[in-house]
């Protein structure tokens, strides 16, 4: 009896969304169309389509914490979440992936391969595509989603695909297409054989390693050195680095499917999109009667057809059309809708300059909760503070700089030497340079508390761990 196991990578850093999505908060831990990030509904769109199979995450290890915080968000766990210590492209991480599932579930596990960044609007009829791709699967069929296109797209690949196989709904990939230009792509539309290629697949995981093994053994035996010599983590899987960084890095599509004897393709028609660009956002959201989407505290006066985002602060647009802007704590975008694609380039820009508004946002997480900055000056530098119910920082001291912690929300237990005592809401706490401390949530809430820094140097390595 085969087993559909979800597979679920999460290992893009998604520039074109700057400066929303950042290297060390990625496109698929944003909530861009709700309230749920693109993660979370791709792991809710895996329990109905493989109900009572966990998932395998494979995410970059500096994301490991908000991986792991929005399962917990959900109430779910996942099977393992293995941890990349270098970005290989998909081929490495579905292999690791496929060694795990035969760990877990044995030679007749199937893969259903997700992306983390996609969003699909019709998870039932997922679901049904899934199952009969699961189908063609447990037959030894390699099989991909072709998705049926509703407009001339330049920036996807495509299937072409027109034999059926059987009588159900699937189909012999002819060619695998690379993105065309806008005239090729209009006569793609009318043709009926063209499809987007989504990068989501079935296969048995066996049969996958054997055929990377076949055309990619480099890569097939790193990955095997990798995953025999991984080490657990918490809850994580931490991949051998040297083995995982020995790999070739290649797409699972030039890797596997493209050289395949053959391979086949379910069509879905369910609202998909990989949500590669701001304007990809646009389309995707609800638009008022002058075709703007905005969100947060935002003001359109005489604006048509534009996208503006506020995180942090009022934003007002007047007299533009068809324009993106983005606000966040640290950094604004303003472009035009048509020249999204090239946000990228100023990503590009950042980190030749040797800039870091490419890395991180000024919000930044740990396993316990997390902390953002909220001024800074000479010898001082004041933090927003949050932990979780029953997160609690490491044992520590600092070389150069005191703290002074106020509870604003919560109750905070803290140990300062050889004593522990509480905080509660509106009441303070002095840790001075050199005194052993740390800082607890025993509470039920979120404990928040603004941490105000004050010494000679100021970085987050000042830190002498004594316990975790």
């Amino acid at each position: 009896m085969h087993t559909l196991v979800p597979v679920i990578l999460s290992g893009g850093s998604g520039s074109r969304l700057w400066p929303l999505s950042r290297d060390l908060y990625p496109k698929q831990l944003l909530a861009l169309l709700g309230d749920r990030s693109l993660l979370q509904d791709t792991v809710l769109r895996a329990a109905q389509a493989c109900p009572g199979t966990a998932p395998i995450v494979v995410c970059n290890e500096a994301h490991r914490f908000m991986v792991a915080e929005q399962f917990r968000e959900l109430e779910r766990a996942p099977a393992a979440i293995l941890l990349e210590p270098a970005a290989r492209n998909t081929a490495p991480a579905i292999a690791v992936a496929a060694l795990e599932a035969l760990r877990e579930h044995g030679p007749e596990a199937l893969l259903l391969v997700l992306p983390a960044d996609h969003v699909i609007r019709d998870a039932a009829v997922f679901a049904e595509a899934v199952g009969r791709a699961a189908e063609l699967g447990a037959g030894g069929e390699f099989v991909t989603f072709g998705i049926v296109p509703d407009r001339p797209e330049t920036g996807f690949g495509y299937l072409h695909a027109t034999e059926s196989i059987g009588s159900g709904p699937g189909r012999v990939v002819d060619a695998f297409v690379e993105k065309p230009d806008r005239a090729t792509a209009e006569g793609f539309l009318g043709s009926g054989g063209h499809f987007w290629n989504s990068g989501m697949f079935v296969f048995p995981a066996g049969a996958f390693l054997a055929a990377l093994e076949r055309f990619e053994p480099e890569m097939a035996r790193c990955a095997r050195g990798a995953h025999e010599a991984a080490g657990r983590d918490l809850d994580f899987l931490r991949l051998d680095r040297g083995a995982f960084e020995a790999s070739p890095s290649n797409s699972v599509d030039y890797a596997v499917m493209e050289r395949l004897d053959r391979a086949a393709m379910v069509p879905l028609d369910a609202g998909w999109d990989d949500v590669g660009s701001w304007s990809a956002l646009w389309a995707l959201g609800e638009q008022d009667a002058e075709g703007n989407v905005s969100q947060g505290d935002v003001i359109c006066e005489g604006t048509r057809g534009s996208y503006v985002r506020a995180e942090h602060r009022l934003v007002a647009t007047v007299g533009v059309e068809d324009l993106v802007v983005i606000e966040t704590a640290d950094a604004v975008l303003v472009a035009h809708k048509s020249a999204v694609q090239d946000v990228k380039r100023v990503v590009e820009r950042l980190k030749r300059d040797g800039r870091e508004e490419h890395v991180v946002h000024t919000r930044v997480f740990r396993p316990w909760g997390s902390y953002e900055s909220v001024a800074k000056g000479e010898r001082y530098e004041v933090k927003r503070i949050r932990i979780r119910p029953g997160g609690a920082q490491s044992l520590q001291w600092h070389h150069h700089r005191a703290e002074h912690w106020v509870v604003v929300r919560g109750t905070a237990r803290v140990t300062h030497g050889e004593r522990t005592y509480l905080v509660s809401e509106n009441e303070s706490t002095f840790i001075p340079v050199g005194a052993v401390h740390r800082i607890e949530n025993p509470g039920m809430v979120d404990l928040e508390m603004i941490e105000v820094r004050s010494g000679s140097y100021l970085g987050e390595d000042d830190i002498v761990r004594v316990d975790r």
